[in-house]
């Protein structure tokens, strides 16, 4: 069984706001005096000051107003470049629009200043524009990285944090990715991971979690150092920190070599992701949920989880009201109980009656799935642990719903019970366990062919298919057939309609099931069951047909060879019970 993996919506950043324009030309000690200006420039300032004036019906994105803006920009006077970058920052943060380049070119000729004033204000203007789609792209086309790059590695703070808030929102779109992860962008960006200063942190963070949606890039990140980092900062006070670093390790978790890497790095990570469980945040509580999902792919962090107290944490968000809570543990616990050794203290722990429950939880049918094939796997090696899923309830419950529900959930769901008809099936064990009723006689009583009947006919080859085989484990080694003659014609086709489509199928292994279910029949003997059977024509003339097909000896150990001997001894069997009579 495989793993989910999960990654969530990128992080989209805030800056360092630079504050409001607010120059005003001649006023001492505001600025520059106007009449030291050459004349372009002077008219320059005078528009701007009349088009901020009126600025809620003033484009600044073309035009006059651009020009105005453009000529401060590009002035060698760095109070009015400080002005361009200050006005663009505020004309940005108050609206976003797709831009083109005339737009941009302006703020990353700012980008290149050497003043700390003018590269603040200048990125939290291009990180504003980042908002937008098409924006994302040109910046990155017209070279903005590299600028970006050079504030990341300034000493001033204000500046490290929009220049990251920057990339933080220019990683979210999938073509910038790769462009970011090879830009030189990532040794940066992890340092700044780690800033005493919050909004940094936050920062950068989020461009970590942006870069690892995918498999390229979450290798790069890997590579270049970010999971030592991502790890210590689980222990972050600041939620939003704790958010972006669970998401990134849950995202780069969904690769079995970077699992690896994990469980080299911090031997208390598993321990930390459970303690986040208990958040006072939501959405922290749910990442860290989904980040033990990926972790459990593998077999050494599945018993590391229940060996760390997890359980209760999982059991507590599978009991919330909260959908993505709920999903996040149902599908942890799901990968959890892949392992053998797991099965008996998650249904100890309390599981059981919870998983049953979203059974019935049809608002979303991805959580109907994890809970049936969780209770699937908890089945699968052990006598006692089928015994307690069918004694707390869960054929009754799928038996209320499983022909109403879509066909990945009755996929799901017919997989589960033929794990649960297997009981009885090994002798030894049954010797062991003696005192534990057989449940095949409970399974069959409570009218499971009435639904698995049916939906061997099914447009989905894998509900026919695992209804076909439930029916063939149920049939093995039952001492009482009367549930099997009660369904021999009804419902729908009944039991002889299945065995003679599956016999006719084109499908070698619905043949096989089909064949072999008769054989199970054959050696229980009971007549009334195998008169209906011996009294298809077009059971036995499929079983002839089947029979006819001639195997060579070093076919015998194929399907086909195996189909066509089971075959022969059904056949066998009819002429027997055929010379009886005569």
């Amino acid at each position: 069984m495989g793993f989910c993996s999960c990654s969530v919506s990128c992080c989209e950043s805030s800056f360092c706001c630079p504050g409001i324009f607010s120059w005003c030309g001649d006023s001492e000690g505001a600025g520059p005096s106007t009449k030291d200006l050459p004349p372009n420039e002077r008219a320059a300032v005078t528009d701007l000051l009349q088009y901020l004036e009126y600025r809620d019906n003033v484009n600044f994105f073309e035009g006059d107003p651009l020009k105005a803006l453009s000529t401060l920009a590009f002035s060698d006077n760095i109070d009015l470049q400080r002005s361009a970058a200050l006005a663009f920052a505020e004309v940005t943060e108050k609206e976003v629009r797709e831009v083109d380049r005339p737009t941009l070119e302006p703020i990353m000729f700012l980008l290149q200043s050497h003043d700390v004033e003018v590269q603040r204000a200048a990125s939290a203007a291009l990180g504003n524009l980042a908002v937008n789609t098409e924006n994302k792209i040109l910046i990155v086309d017209m070279c903005g990285l590299e600028a970006l790059i050079r504030q990341m590695l300034s000493p001033n703070v204000e500046v490290q944090c929009n220049a990251v808030g920057c990339i933080t929102n220019l990683a979210t779109h999938d073509q910038n990715k790769s462009k970011i992860a090879k830009s030189g962008a990532l040794i940066p960006l992890i340092r700044l991971a780690r800033s005493k200063d919050m909004r940094v942190q936050r920062n950068a963070t989020g461009a970590l979690l942006n870069m690892t949606h995918s498999d390229e890039n979450r290798q790069q990140l890997v590579n270049a150092g970010a999971i030592p980092v991502l790890i210590s900062l689980l222990h972050s006070s600041d939620t939003d920190v704790q958010y972006y670093c669970t998401t990134a390790i849950s995202n780069i978790a969904v690769d079995a070599n970077n699992r690896k890497k994990l469980a080299q790095s911090d031997s208390q990570l598993v321990n930390s992701l459970i303690s986040l469980m208990e958040s006072t945040s939501l959405k922290v509580q749910c990442q860290a949920a989904l980040a033990l999902r990926n972790l459990a792919s593998d077999d050494k962090y599945q018993l590391e989880i229940v060996r760390a107290n997890g359980l209760p944490s999982l059991l507590r968000l599978l009991q919330s009201s909260f959908l993505p809570l709920i999903l996040s543990s149902v599908a942890c616990i799901r990968n959890i109980s892949i392992h053998p050794l797991n099965e008996s203290p998650i249904i100890d722990a309390g599981f059981l009656q919870p998983l049953i429950g979203l059974l019935s939880y049809e608002e979303n049918e991805e959580i109907q799935c994890h809970a049936i094939s969780t209770l699937r796997n908890l089945a699968a090696s052990s006598e006692r642990n089928k015994k307690a899923i069918v004694e707390a309830g869960a054929v009754e419950r799928i038996k209320e719903l499983i022909l109403s529900l879509s066909h990945s959930v009755q996929s799901e769901m017919t997989a589960a019970i033929a794990v649960l008809a297997l009981s009885g099936m090994h002798q030894f064990y049954n010797y062991l366990t003696s005192s534990l009723d057989d449940l095949k006689p409970r399974l069959l009583s409570q009218g499971v062919l009435n639904f698995l009947i049916p939906l061997t006919q099914s447009t989905s080859i894998e509900v026919q298919g695992n209804s076909a085989a439930a029916i063939g484990n149920l049939s093995s080694k039952v001492q009482e057939y009367s549930c099997f003659i009660e369904v021999c014609d009804k419902p729908g086709h009944g039991l002889c309609g299945y065995l003679s489509n599956f016999l006719q199928s084109a499908e070698p292994t619905f043949q096989h099931i089909a064949i072999w279910t008769v054989v199970q029949f054959i050696e229980g003997k009971d007549k009334e069951l195998l008169r209906f059977i011996f009294q298809s024509d077009r059971i036995m003339e499929a079983v002839k047909r089947l029979a006819d097909l001639a195997v060579d000896a070093e076919e015998e150990d194929n399907e086909d060879g195996e189909v066509a001997t089971l075959a022969k001894r059904v056949v066998s069997a009819y002429e027997e019970e055929a010379a009886t009579k005569a």
